[in-house]
């Protein structure tokens, strides 16, 4: 044990001695190299500590630059537009997101905030944060750039947000901008749906009231007035459990966790039943049915469910809206290798072009001077494109008035068993 505690001393004095010496080398050169310079030789001597100060500056400014690199890189993944202004709202840092959001080719540091976003709700909300010392938050409607901006964000709506910085951080404010246009939309659309839906239901209400009032009141002396009350009644009453019914269908539609009951069906016989279930509306009407499907009728899979109320809703809606005689109503369905084609089209009135952008949304009518009859729900289109959409397809409408409507639709047949 002595032994080879002995070995190992002499090999660490060795290593110190070899050390010394080359530190001594590297002095010499060192003194070499000032004197050639004409350096003073308690310089030279500091030569060493300082390139290790400066050696080790640059690596810390190398790691600090990597740093901001991933932290750039991290911004620039975010939704949220990001930026830093000082305490003249100059910008001095906005990462990618904030420039896509604000539609801009470019947002530039250095630059006046209001110059690169254009938006004085935006300057406004920095201003206050400053002035006030706190956090503050507004959801704003931002307003169409200057005509010959090249960009229009009106109708957008952002959720901004800014706070003052601390002065350690270089005082100034940071300012967060999130599109909300589609929460902003979808809140609009639920108000408007429940306004219409109340309006809708209302209206029905409103006459059967009436008519109970009216019976109560000893308002029909004779059975033809009590069955005409009656008559009148039903037929509202039915109106608002259709309704009822074509809300719950949206509703289940556009709740993604309700799974659709897909299994294989004739699409054929589908479109008969649908008919069939509208023979007493086409009663005396003089309508022509024309059906063109491959010969085994064409198997979709897909829930039946919806796949009647598509067929029933469009060949209604054909029938309702055309009360001339010789209408004719085509059905048609084409199976090719990846999808089909189903085509509902008739030969009817027709829709107007500055109609056609909104009659799938729900409770619109375009024809307005069928106000004063019964004439559905106003849902059923808007159901026909929720129900294509729910199956993966697509539904386009195109219409010539007097001459052909047409609503095509397309369906993956992924599912498809032949």
């Amino acid at each position: 044990m002595t032994t080879l505690c002995l070995v190992l001393a002499l090999l660490l004095a060795a290593c110190l001695i070899s050390w010394m010496q080359r530190e001594r080398r590297w002095l010499r050169r060192w003194e070499e190299v000032a004197k050639s310079i004409g350096m003073r030789a308690r310089d030279a001597n500091q030569l060493p500590q300082k390139a290790g100060i400066l050696f080790r500056a640059r690596q810390q400014a190398e790691e600090q630059a990597e740093q901001r690199r991933v932290f750039e890189a991290l911004l620039g993944e975010i939704s949220q537009g990001l930026a830093l202004v000082d305490e003249r709202l100059h910008i001095r840092y906005a990462n990618l997101p904030l420039k896509k959001l604000l539609n801009r080719p470019e947002i530039r540091a250095g630059r006046a905030l209001i110059e690169e976003v254009r938006d004085h709700q935006i300057v406004s909300l920095v201003q206050e944060a400053m002035q006030e010392k706190r956090h503050t938050m507004r959801r704003i409607q931002v307003l169409p750039f200057a005509v010959g901006a090249g960009t229009d964000l009106g109708g957008r709506h952002f959720l901004i947000e800014s706070a003052p910085l601390p002065a350690t951080s270089g005082a100034g404010a940071w300012l967060m901008v999130q599109d909300v246009t589609e929460s902003a939309m979808t809140e609009q659309i639920r108000k408007d749906f429940v306004a219409n839906a109340s309006h809708e239901l209302r209206t029905p209400l409103t006459i059967i009231n009436g008519y109970i009032e009216m019976m109560q009141d000893g308002g029909t002396p004779n059975p033809a007035s009590m069955k005409k009350c009656l008559d009148v009644m039903e037929k509202h009453g039915k109106r608002i459990a259709r309704i009822i019914e074509d809300m719950l269908s949206i509703s289940r539609l556009e709740d993604s966790s309700t799974p659709l009951n897909c299994e294989p069906f004739s699409v054929r016989a589908c479109v008969q039943e649908a008919v069939d279930h509208l023979a007493p509306m086409m009663e005396g009407r003089n309508v022509r049915l024309d059906f063109d499907f491959p010969k085994d009728g064409g198997k979709l899979q897909g829930d039946r469910f919806y796949w009647d109320q598509i067929f029933t809703n469009l060949i209604e809606n054909s029938v309702k809206e055309n009360n001339r005689p010789g209408l004719i109503i085509r059905v048609s369905g084409e199976w090719q290798q990846d999808h089909c084609i189903l085509k509902v089209s008739d030969n009817g009135i027709g829709i107007p072009a500055h109609d056609l952008p909104f009659v799938f949304k729900r409770f619109y009518r375009g024809n307005k001077h069928h106000s004063s009859e019964i004439k559905g729900t106003g849902l059923g289109l808007s159901i026909v494109k929720r129900a294509v959409e729910a199956h993966g397809g697509t539904i386009e409408l195109t219409s010539t008035p007097g001459v052909e409507t047409s609503f095509t639709m397309r369906v993956p047949l992924q599912h498809t068993k032949a």
